[in-house]
């Protein structure tokens, strides 16, 4: 098990009433427990907190007025792995992909995996499936990509950074995630902190990495290798950056750099142990059950009706 405590501070001058929904708190999961956790603010009003129907990540809803606003939050979470030998995993035939994660196979606004089927079955198509073609997606982007945050901003796109070769650690998540699905490998943002990052790229930041839908779970893949496998703590989950962006501003703001630390608890005798980089496939999701077959029965000759059931599951994801 792996046991951190990290903080968070983020800054702000308003120039009149705004509101802010902020994706800060550390999730809760079967994997992930939060142990103890703060939040602090000297807005005046009290921060509302809730949790995202769609994704369900922690959001915290705040109003301020003009002034200089300070948050914080800090938590100390115990992360359980799921460690499996990677040779053994699988990808899964589109047709028996669980309801939940059909989503996550479509074009979103970063990740537009519609435009890249070409570039991705010429170049990664012809592998052999299963997780092994999904690190060869990682690898492929670590190769060919510069790290270089600063680079891109918040309209950069996977498009964008395919034909740049360089981005920050969102980018390189969006074009894995695009390429991914446009091989029809199931795949979404994670948001973190950067673990152990090196000291060079500057202050402890905001992370972002991914998980494709392998075998029964969702396994774990950093594309800038920034952070140990199982260093990779989860704030929020989502098709890409839009659905997790760890502040959504409406009004006259100006932001001042996050202030963040991290560091792993490391003690064997409790089982606490430090994060470490490995060549198994981790998970920290649950596993996923398929749906069960469906029999649709039709009395028409070349009709074949949706039951009820199955609207319900698909009908949101496929029109």
């Amino acid at each position: 098990m792996v046991r951190f405590e990290f903080s968070i501070g983020l800054h702000y001058k308003i120039g009149g009433p705004s509101d802010f929904v902020f994706t800060l708190h550390a999730a809760h999961t079967a994997a992930q427990r939060v142990v103890a956790e703060h939040v602090w603010s000297n807005a005046p009003l009290a921060p509302v907190m809730g949790v995202d129907p769609h994704f369900g990540n922690r959001l915290m809803r705040m109003k301020a007025a003009a002034g200089d606003v300070d948050v914080r939050y800090q938590a100390t979470v115990d992360i359980r792995h799921f460690v499996s030998d990677s040779t053994s995993i699988g990808e899964v035939p589109v047709g028996q992909l669980p309801s939940e994660v059909m989503p996550y196979l479509l074009p979103s606004r970063y990740c537009q995996s519609d435009r890249m089927s070409t570039v991705a079955c010429w170049e990664l198509g012809h592998l052999p499936t299963g997780y092994a073609r999904v690190e060869a997606v990682r690898q492929w982007i670590r190769q060919r990509t510069r790290f270089a945050p600063g680079t891109s901003n918040a309209s950069t796109t996977a498009l964008d950074t395919l034909t740049e070769r360089r981005g920050a650690c969102r980018d390189f998540a969006h074009l894995m995630i695009a390429l991914c699905r446009a091989l029809n490998i199931p795949a979404r943002f994670v948001t973190g902190i950067d673990y152990r990052a090196d000291p060079a790229l500057g202050p402890v930041d905001f992370h972002a990495y991914v998980e494709a839908y392998l075998g029964d779970r969702w396994y774990l893949f950093d594309p800038t290798d920034i952070s140990p496998t199982t260093g990779l703590l989860r704030i929020g989950t989502g098709r890409d950056a839009a659905d997790v962006s760890f502040a959504r501003i409406f009004g006259d703001v100006r932001c001042g750099a996050p202030t963040i630390s991290i560091r792993a608890i490391v003690d064997p005798d409790r089982g606490f142990f430090e994060p470490v980089r490995t060549d198994s496939a981790v998970s920290t999701a649950d596993a996923v059950m398929q749906p069960p077959a469906l029999r649709l029965v039709s009395s028409t000759p070349g009709l074949v009706p949706y039951s009820a059931a199955h609207q319900a599951a698909y009908g949101r994801h496929f029109g």
